[in-house]
């Protein structure tokens, strides 16, 4: 009985390794066919933006084809599912931003940032911008703050909808403030924009490129950035922290797969990544997105995630930031 035993756990031991072996073999072979990233938002938005030209230098490396594949709604979570579901075998990619993070705490979604996904790479990060309307009369966040305190609920912001990261980054500069604002949320930055100008409202939280004609034209009032890291030849203006606000927010994309991603194929990815991040031409058109290329390990990026996440579903809590 114990020679047979013995022989059934060597059969058991040599049908896992004549399993193994072809997926060994796969991740020593990859990439083998083409590679797709999904990106879950429509064409021309800010993470097309950043996804292409890095799918066109990924493409170089690894020697395979890499597309882009649009797959929008729902603020990304069609396109976030989609990728959640698919094997993780590295053929199967996704670029999203900030929205991500807001987007799982916000909506009732089939998956978890970090239960369902492989972080492989931080991409760029880009500093918000706090704008007023030129009527308000502030000159500086301090300002800012002074006048809300003054005028609890009277000052309209403007968002690019519920739930939307403009939404939650001026909801965490009240609560870090101590503020009570009107949230007034719109059909995309650019009509929130116009009716900053106009007057209709009177403060946004937006991101650079969205405002920078108006806050160039001197249509706008910049009173600040929100974090460090602002783009080369940018408006001068302070930090919101350095006006004694514990605030320090950036938007950011990054790279995703599948949870499950095999070490080897993450490590590759994340090479090859950091190396393409470091060529001046990417760095020179992630700046049309305000975006700064930001190298770094997986590890890294993972804990920046965990951080993200644990202060939106906070602010999401206090401001009752809900979407179904």
């Amino acid at each position: 009985m114990a020679g047979s035993t013995g022989f059934g756990r060597r059969a058991m031991l040599a049908g896992a390794g004549a399993l193994a072996a072809p997926a060994v073999h796969a991740q020593a072979s990859w990439p083998g066919r083409p590679i797709r990233i999904v990106v879950p938002f429509p064409p021309g938005g800010s993470n097309d933006v950043v996804a292409r030209p890095l799918a066109e230098r990924l493409q170089l490396r690894l020697g395979q084809p890499v597309v882009i594949e649009n797959r929008a709604g729902a603020g990304g979570a069609i396109g976030a599912t989609a990728v959640a579901q698919a094997p993780a075998d590295g053929y199967t990619l996704m670029v999203s931003s900030s929205s991500f993070a807001t987007t799982s705490v916000s909506q009732r979604v089939p998956w978890g940032v970090l239960e369902n996904f492989t972080p492989i790479a931080l991409l760029g990060r880009s500093p918000f911008i706090v704008i007023v309307n030129n009527d308000l009369p502030v000159r500086s966040v301090q300002d800012l703050v002074r006048l809300a305190r003054e005028r609890p609920g009277r000052i309209d912001y403007g968002t690019s909808g519920p739930g939307g990261i403009n939404h939650f980054v001026t909801e965490y500069f009240c609560q870090r403030a101590g503020l009570q604002m009107n949230h007034v949320p719109y059909r995309g930055t650019g009509p929130a924009v116009t009716d900053l100008v106009a007057g209709h409202i009177q403060l946004m939280i937006t991101t650079l490129p969205s405002a920078a004609g108006v806050v160039r034209d001197g249509r706008v009032r910049l009173l600040a950035y929100s974090a460090p890291g602002i783009p080369e030849g940018s408006p001068p203006a302070p930090l919101v922290s350095e006006s004694g606000l514990d605030y320090d927010i950036a938007i950011w994309w990054g790279l995703f797969a599948p949870a499950g991603l095999p070490a080897p194929i993450l490590e590759r990815l994340n090479a090859e990544v950091n190396d393409a991040l470091r060529d001046p031409d990417l760095a020179r058109l992630y700046q049309t997105e305000g975006a700064r290329p930001s190298p770094g390990t997986p590890a890294e990026f993972t804990a920046m995630l965990r951080t993200d996440i644990a202060r939106w579903r906070e602010v999401a809590q206090l401001a009752n930031i809900r979407l179904d």
